[in-house]
């Protein structure tokens, strides 16, 4: 991994999103530690809100934020896996302008090193909609911290080589 001293980091602005129906203000760690993790790298934490595993809680939140030029991210966690009530996946590629494949393909990787197996059950997906990056991750902190640490950590540093998301969202 390779930062640039010589450019200036670039501050964006991240949205929160935890699908749940089990979690809240007072159980919620995931969301936590992804407002944590982002603060720490020097990022601005704008919204953080809990919705339920419901498609139409899902969509209007992310339609608010993608329609806020304020906003450059969302990251969502929860309801990225198999059983009837994680739509998170099919909600997001609703909004997709264009899906980042290796999101998903990167972060299995990642996660295949922990947990084997047992990663084909995440559906962690990414893509681009009207300038916003969206990234949705499992519910776990640990998949959450994996996330982070091992790709938007990088991705959103501008001064992150060879290329990142950063250097991308004026061209999007």
């Amino acid at each position: 991994m390779t930062i640039d001293r010589k450019i200036s980091f670039k501050r964006i602005n991240i949205a929160i999103l935890v699908i749940s129906d089990t979690r809240n203000r007072t159980n919620d760690r995931s969301g936590k530690l992804l407002s944590k993790l982002i603060i720490k790298s020097g990022h601005t934490v704008v919204d953080n809100k809990i919705v339920k595993d419901e498609k139409n809680e899902i969509r209007k939140k992310i339609k608010q934020w993608i329609s806020d030029k304020n906003i450059q991210a969302i990251i969502s966690t929860g309801g990225t896996g198999i059983t009837s009530r994680d739509i998170t996946p099919e909600v997001f590629q609703e909004f997709f302008e264009k899906e980042i494949t290796g999101f998903g393909e990167t972060f299995r990787m990642i996660s295949f090193r922990k947990i084997g197996t047992s990663t084909i059950q995440s559906r962690a997906i990414a893509g681009v909609s009207k300038k916003t990056l969206l990234f949705a991750l499992p519910g776990s902190p640990g998949a959450c911290q994996d996330a982070w640490d091992k790709i938007l950590k990088w991705q959103l540093d501008s001064r992150f080589k060879p290329c990142n998301f950063i250097e991308l969202i004026p061209k999007l």
